[in-house]
């Protein structure tokens, strides 16, 4: 098995020729519209576990790389007012070659005839729609793909053997819902194992994330690695 690690809103960098998008709402880029705080930090921490990894460099506000070509929501309420040859142009130069680069390293592995454990890193704000979240760490995944359920299960068994964080399948979002790891699903329908791991913002200061809970998912995946076939 070979561990691809990604983190597709580490930032809220905008290219300056876009920085006029948010001219009077500057703000909203440092809240958990503009990126995922501490995902990022989490990535890095998980990074000397990889085969290889790869990070976005550009915020979600003006393209969503865990989105679809087709999904409404690919540009925000920012974008979304370009002209088309710049929405086109923002898909060449930001959202194809990231996916592309991530697509053509699992399809490096798969040559090779080996199992890709993807995962994708992200952050979740504690409270949504005035709820509170009951949930600490989330593990999104296709239940109907058998090798993705098998892993999820042994990784929740191990996160909550070390720790008593409260660990959830397919929490706060369902794993099947549009992303990248459900469009690679798509594109490698045998050994892969698209899995995105969604820790709460509760656990961030100042967008680094608490090392204890880092340590354990470190360490959890590290185990759960070790014990695949």
């Amino acid at each position: 098995m070979k561990l691809v690690i990604t983190c597709e809103h580490a930032t809220n960098a905008i290219p300056p020729e876009y920085t006029y998008l948010f001219k009077e709402q500057n703000d909203v880029l440092n809240t958990h519209e503009g990126y995922d705080p501490g995902a990022y930090d989490l990535y890095k921490f998980l990074e000397p576990l990889s085969n290889a990894s790869y990070v976005q460099d550009i915020g979600r506000l003006l393209i969503e790389t865990n989105r679809s070509l087709h999904h409404p929501k690919l540009f925000s309420r920012f974008s979304k007012i370009l002209e088309h040859s710049k929405k086109s142009e923002i898909i060449e130069k930001h959202y194809s070659p990231y996916r592309r680069h991530v697509e053509n390293i699992i399809l490096d592995f798969h040559k090779l005839n080996l199992t890709v454990l993807h995962l994708s890193i992200h952050s979740f704000t504690p409270v949504f729609n005035d709820l509170e979240r009951n949930c600490d760490i989330g593990i999104l995944y296709d239940p109907k793909v058998w090798l993705e359920k098998e892993w999820s299960e042994q990784f929740k068994s191990s996160l909550t053997e070390e720790s008593k964080y409260r660990v959830r399948k397919n929490y706060p979002y369902h794993g099947k819902a549009d992303g990248f790891t459900t469009y690679l699903r798509k594109v490698f329908t045998e050994n892969y194992i698209g899995i995105e791991i969604e820790v709460n913002q509760k656990f961030v200061f100042k967008n680094k994330m608490n090392v204890s809970l880092k340590e354990t998912i470190y360490n959890s995946v590290k185990d759960c690695i070790k014990k695949a076939p």
